[in-house]
């Protein structure tokens, strides 16, 4: 496979960073995952603007432009001769001093990973269960989608190999945060019930798409600080992120739930579709026929 590397194509085995890169050394560094349909990359608009919003608050001075980026895309495509894909667009500080420095970076790496994925199949469902593990609290202000990923893989090894199950975070307070690479959503009384940024958790494009979808379609979204116990007591639950889009929960602990045949689910995940191989923004989406 080939790989985007500072404007060049490169075999991923002649890939190379310095061990003095930032972002090797302290974390200083972002990335974004994404989700190519038939050559089109969903919601790349939004990736790309979370991004750029996130290595100003960093201090990586490098800013990345849709023209760019779609270039680019293209060529990894071709050079993998790929349509439908794993998009990952990665950003490190670049080189620098052994030390905490407090000047902006001005030489960053920027590099693009690709991964087959196979043409979007039908719904799937996961089992979900809670995390002894609590979610830690963001580096800054609000949570950036960083190389800081340590909290993520301790949960996922208390999971084990399973890739049925998803583990959903709880923070110190015991309050619902997010899956180990999800946002999560449930359904209560025909409202949707999601956790509020203000919890700590990422701020997932898919999460604000699937909001976005909910109330187009009249739906009522409460965002707050909820106790696991709420669960108990949902018809539906299920996760998002940008690569497995939504999936259904079909189990919670002893909660037994309708999984892919869920109401809601369905009508999120069919509306979810439409737009995968057109839309690059979810403000567009009142621009669109459903």
């Amino acid at each position: 496979m080939y790989l985007y590397m500072n404007g060049e194509m490169i075999k991923e085995e002649e890939a190379r960073i310095s061990p003095f890169d930032h972002g090797f050394l302290y974390g200083m560094g972002l990335f974004e995952t994404f989700r190519v349909y038939e050559g089109h990359p969903f919601l790349l608009v939004d990736h790309l603007e979370r991004l750029n919003r996130s290595l100003a608050t960093i201090g990586i001075r490098k800013v990345l432009n849709i023209d760019e980026v779609t270039q680019a895309l293209k060529l990894l495509l071709e050079k993998n001769q790929l349509t439908n894909a794993y998009i990952r667009l990665n950003v490190s500080a670049g080189v620098g001093a052994v030390g905490l420095p407090v000047e902006p970076y001005e030489h960053a790496n920027v590099m693009m990973f690709v991964k087959p994925l196979p043409e979007a199949s039908g719904p799937t469902e996961k089992e979900a269960q809670l995390l002894k593990i609590s979610r830690n609290t963001p580096e800054g202000p609000m949570r950036l989608k960083s190389h800081h990923y340590m909290n993520n893989l301790l949960a996922k090894k208390e999971i084990g190999n399973r890739t049925d199950v998803e583990g959903i975070f709880l923070t110190t307070d015991g309050c619902i945060a997010e899956g180990i690479v999800s946002n999560i959503f449930w359904v209560i009384d025909k409202q949707l019930f999601t956790p509020d940024l203000g919890t700590g958790i990422l701020n997932g494009i898919t999460r604000s798409f699937i909001i976005e979808l909910a109330r187009k379609r009249g739906l009522q979204v409460k965002e707050g600080f909820f106790k696991p116990d709420g669960l108990n007591k949902a018809t539906e639950i299920f996760v998002t992120n940008s690569i497995q889009e939504i999936v259904a929960i079909s189990k919670f602990n002893s909660l037994v739930l309708p999984g892919v045949k869920g109401e809601l689910f369905q009508i999120l995940h069919q509306a979810y579709r439409v737009y995968t191989n057109s839309l690059w923004s979810r403000k567009e989406i009142n621009e669109q026929r459903n």
